[in-house]
């Protein structure tokens, strides 16, 4: 009835029956083994296990998950197609029982698979029903004829491989079984067997005709005259729109055929549906039968909501122009694999939303339906990608081969079947890596004829044949913006230009390769996409990593990835591209993606005097629903704050503030910030309120007055000590040990303890990181030289001498020859009376430098953190954007990040001074004094630790930290490192730092001078 489908919900309805839970299952590896008798209502299948459905059988211990990228599995024969090896094709025969309500009596009844891999067959009480393949779309059964009183049991085979395989050669991984929802539903003889909505909206976006396409399809054995399709539109307040039946239509079909009715009815001024105001209406369908008795009622959650490509090459919903935020999401769980439960659903939709994201690719296959009702109900713009992949084989497969044809639409054609009623779609996507061909312009031409209101996306149609947009994986920012200025498309060695006067838009289907730490320069790629009109935006690869839970030998949890299952051949761990891991705690680059995104850009004014532009970037939502706050802060330390009065600032609009500080006495070496912040004034459904989803931060430009110099006089006398090996210095309740060989500070000792484990030594190395190892980067724009993992270790102290310039000061210079460089590296180290270390690195590389810094190790008990930088998460070179510069504090072991392949992590940028302390608050300082900014980490375990590591739980802990003192590392990068962000060849670096013991007690400065 009307009410039960108002709920939205099938499992309120009265002819719905799920078929989920505990199955019986039996496996094995040959379909020659198979159980060849399931289908016999006779067969004992009481020793078979049981297994819950829907799920991945290899999640349950049978099999296993094979993880490979471009590679297909060995049992797909890439030379004899479309052969599938019998010798490894697993397979899952399951059995259950269901029975059928009464009240389905005289109906007609249907069983629906929304998700089978790869490929299977059904029986009903002992009656073959089918066959399907296409894994990621419904399968759909009527089993009308196939059914008894009482209990009717079903057998399903299942193939882990099938020709359909060759069409999903996805870059994930590779799991099988009925994984997602199974269930029954009835309907009557007479019915709507499919809808589809749509609207048009007129020039000025306001008032909207409503196109209703219904199909009523007469299975019974007479002629059903004078039917009725009424169709009722609701808001969110349950009101009617115009009328409780806005439109009827009568129509008489013929036995065993179907109608075709369409209706159409002007809105007025409807609220519209978009990401950010995803207003819905219900949309209510009832067929009534020649007594005008209700027989029937379909539902559906509808979106006025309409999009254009124009003439400029602009994307257009409701006349706004778009720019996608976009991520890529494959469904994964760490838990259930591709059988992902809705929680799961709903914690991504949240976290998607409570990062600006406001679009998502779903790479590369049509999601589980609940998913599209929750970018519906949320607000995401979806691009929903086809279940065809064949990138192993892309050249010849499926290409222009008619005997692939049939199969490549029908994915196209289910997709846009099953999904066309959702506003959140906006592209259809024809599927991902798979070549080109005549197949794909079929596959277009089919879509079309169902749909012809979204455009269609296509990457691999280098040729512009039946794309949409112009759509590209991995550019530079810089390349691109060159393309979009040349007006060019195709491969980047074959471009060609587009014809004068037809623009099309430009979109990265993929980009910001976000494998381990990564996603560096994304701000550079939104400096083009916001200079540029017809460029969409960019998906990031990907949102999640893709690891599976495990455990080692001795039960420590961890992240599988490719080969910790025993899959061979497999791709390692080329699965890990999230920005969250894989319960979905945030990687660092989540936090760089956010500030990044946000729709609302603060511009500095007047600092001076307070007065910045707040630009809101949204394209349908003022940004009245934002608290506005603002803090000023000295050195880091918060001394002012407020509020900002409610503003009403229009999309795409710009609005004066003054922020009304005071300005403070000016203190000498101190830095003024001010931070505006934007949080949610109320709740929502993706946050509570006082969510921050916005910010920006200025130094105010003030003349500070000049530090007052140190009376150095007034510092203890210091002496040194020769001998054959060290420089001693010796002063009040310190000492300094500075090899003459090794030329570094061995021993730095202060009221009689030990500062340092280990040598302070220069260090340029890194433990790589993923971009770091991959190949996959242009020569010219890669910085990885292994050369430079030995650099420290190999180095020759070719000079070293000793100055007393001053009864409390003592100058050692020393010089070692390095590889990569013609000159030496320098290293001075000023010595004072009150036990500060200055320290000073200068070096002029002739290859490029992956990190420029100094590595030692300091006693486990100083392992609490306290920064002045940018905090409070990881940052580096590039990827430093989305966080604030003040001060923070937390131990050693929170501030590593735990990255599924253990790698370079935990630095922080933009330093100005670090405490590493124990409980009592004693330890070490180390402070900038060149006016470069430090980048700083400390690890609990050692880099050879973090390098050989295959996975987090194989770090272990040591007895020390180790502490990292940088000029910088070189940026992480993506795809592509960004030349902006690399430590160049020939190239002068120097930074100086200070080095002091500390006590609790000591003020903290930046300088002694």
């Amino acid at each position: 009835d009307v009410e039960s489908a108002m709920k939205g919900k099938p499992i309120n309805s009265l002819y719905y029956k799920l078929l989920n839970g505990e199955w019986k299952f039996n496996w094995v590896k040959r379909p020659e083994d198979r159980p060849k008798d399931i289908y016999k209502t006779e067969y004992d299948v009481s020793k078979w296990d049981n297994i819950p459905v829907p799920s991945n059988w290899q999640m349950h211990g049978y099999g296993i998950p094979i993880y490979l990228n471009i590679r297909y599995p060995s049992s797909i024969h890439k030379v004899d197609i479309p052969k599938i090896s019998h010798e490894y094709n697993p397979v899952g025969s399951y059995r259950t029982k269901f029975t059928i309500p009464e009240n389905w009596d005289g109906r007609e009844v249907f069983i629906h698979f929304d998700g089978v891999k790869s490929a299977f067959y059904i029986w009903i009480n002992g009656e073959k029903v089918g066959y399907s393949q296409g894994s990621m779309t419904p399968a759909e059964f009527n089993i009308t004829k196939y059914l008894k009183k009482g209990n009717n049991i079903m057998a399903i085979e299942v193939y882990r491989w099938s020709d359909g395989s060759y069409l999903e050669d996805q870059d994930m991984w590779r799991l099988s079984g009925i994984y997602r929802d199974v269930y029954l539903f009835s309907t009557p003889k007479v019915h709507i067997r499919d809808f589809f909505a749509l609207c048009v909206f007129d020039e000025n976006y306001k008032d909207a005709l409503l196109k209703i396409r219904s199909r009523v399809r007469n299975y019974s054995s007479s002629n059903a005259n004078n039917f009725k399709v009424e169709i009722s539109l609701l808001d969110d307040e349950k009101n009617y729109i115009g009328s409780e039946i806005l439109m009827s239509e009568t129509i008489s079909i013929g036995l065993e055929t179907e109608k075709l009715v369409e209706s159409n009815c002007k809105i007025d001024n409807p609220k519209k549906w978009s990401a950010e105001i995803p207003n819905l209406y219900d949309l209510i369908l009832k067929l009534k039968n020649s007594n005008n008795e209700i027989i029937e009622v379909e539902h559906c959650k509808f979106g006025f909501r309409q999009v254009e490509i124009r003439d400029d090459g602009g994307f257009y919903i409701n006349g706004q122009s778009i720019k996608f935020k976009g991520v890529n999401r494959h469904e994964h769980d760490p838990d259930h694999g591709r059988a992902i439960p809705y929680d799961r659903m709903l914690q991504d939709i949240k976290l998607l939303k409570q990062n600006n994201i406001n679009a998502v690719r779903t790479s590369h296959y049509p999601d589980h339906p609940k998913w599209y009702e929750l970018c519906d109900q949320f607000g995401l713009y979806i691009i929903d990608e086809c279940n065809l992949e064949s990138h192993g084989l892309r050249d010849i497969l499926p290409a222009s081969d008619p005997q692939w044809t049939a199969a490549c639409v029908d994915r196209m054609v289910s997709m846009v079947e099953r999904d066309k009623n959702h506003p959140c779609i906006v592209m259809w996507s024809l599927g991902n890596e798979a070549g080109m061909g005549d197949n794909f312009t079929q596959m277009k031409q089919a879509a079309l004829k169902i749909d012809s209101s979204r455009p269609i996306h296509y990457e691999q149609d280098f040729d512009n044949e039946v794309s949409d947009v112009l759509s590209y994986m991995y550019t530079a920012s810089f390349i691109l913006e060159r393309i979009v200025k040349n007006r060019e498309y195709g491969l980047y060695n074959q471009l060609k230009k587009l014809e004068e006067g037809k623009e099309k838009p430009y979109m990265l289907c993929e980009y910001v390769h976000s494998m381990g730490n990564s996603l560096g320069h994304l701000q550079e790629y939104w400096d083009v996409f916001e200079k540029y009109s017809n460029v969409l935006g960019g998906f990031v690869w990907d949102f999640a990593d893709q690891g599976l839970r495990r455990r080692s030998e001795d039960g420590k949890e961890f992240w599988g990835y490719g080969g910790d299952f025993g899959d061979e051949p497999n791709d390692r761990n080329f699965c890990i591209n999230g920005i969250v891991l894989p319960d979905r705690t945030p990687n660092p680059a989540l936090h760089e993606l956010k500030k990044v995104y946000q729709n609302i850009k603060v511009i500095s004014d007047d600092l001076l005097k307070g007065k910045v532009r707040i630009l809101n970037k949204y394209n349908f939502e003022s940004i009245d629903f934002a608290e506005i706050r603002w803090e000023l802060t000295a050195n880091g330390k918060k001394i002012q704050e407020g509020k900002v009065e409610r503003l009403d600032v229009k999309p795409k609009e710009f609005r004066d503030l003054t922020i009304p500080f005071t300005q403070p006495e000016l203190s000498p070496n101190t830095e003024y910030h001010i931070k505006i912040v934007f949080l949610l004034r109320e709740d929502t459904l993706w946050a509570k309120k006082g969510h921050i989803f916005a910010w920006d931060q200025f130094k105010i430009p003030y003349d500070i007055p000049n530090e007052p110099e140190i009376d150095i006089s007034k510092m203890h006398n210091i002496e040194l000590i020769e001998s054959e090996k060290t420089f001693e210095i010796n002063g009040k309740n310190f000492k300094v040990i500075i090899g003459k060989e090794s030329g570094v500070i061995e021993s730095y000792c202060v009221n009689n303890k030990e500062i340092l484990s280990n040598a302070l030594i220069p260090n340029f190395w890194r433990a790589p990181t993923d971009n770091d190892i991959r190949d996959f980067m242009r020569e010219e724009y890669n910085t990885y030289d292994k050369s430079w993992r030995e650099a420290s270790k190999n180095r020759v102290t070719r000079k070293i001498e000793y100055e007393q310039t001053k009864s409390q000061v003592i100058r050692i210079n020393v010089e070692f020859t390095v590889i990569n460089s013609e000159e030496p590296l320098k290293v001075e180290y000023l010595i004072y009376g009150n036990s500060d270390i200055i320290i000073r690195n200068e070096f002029t590389p002739t290859k490029r430098m992956i990190r420029f810094g100094m590595q030692t190790a300091i006693p486990e008990e100083y392992n609490k953190m306290t920064w002045y930088g940018r905090g409070p998460h990881e940052t580096m070179f590039d990827r430093k954007t989305g966080a604030a510069v003040g001060i923070y504090s937390d131990l050693v072991e929170n501030l590593i990040h735990p990255y599924v392949k253990p790698q370079e992590n935990g630095n922080r940028t933009d330093v100005r001074w670090v405490t590493m302390t124990n409980k009592n608050g004693d330890g070490l300082l180390i402070s900038d004094v060149g006016g470069t900014k430090l980048s700083i980490s400390a690890w609990p375990y050692s880099m050879e630790d973090l390098e050989s590591a295959k996975h987090n739980h194989e770090l272990p802990r040591r007895d020390f930290i180790t502490f990292n003192i940088d000029y910088k590392q070189c940026g992480v990068g993506t795809f592509w490192y960004h030349r902006k962000y690399m430590l160049e060849i020939d190239q002068k670096y120097s930074y100086s730092f200070l080095l002091r013991g500390y006590t609790s007690e000591m003020e903290k400065k930046s300088s002694i001078m």
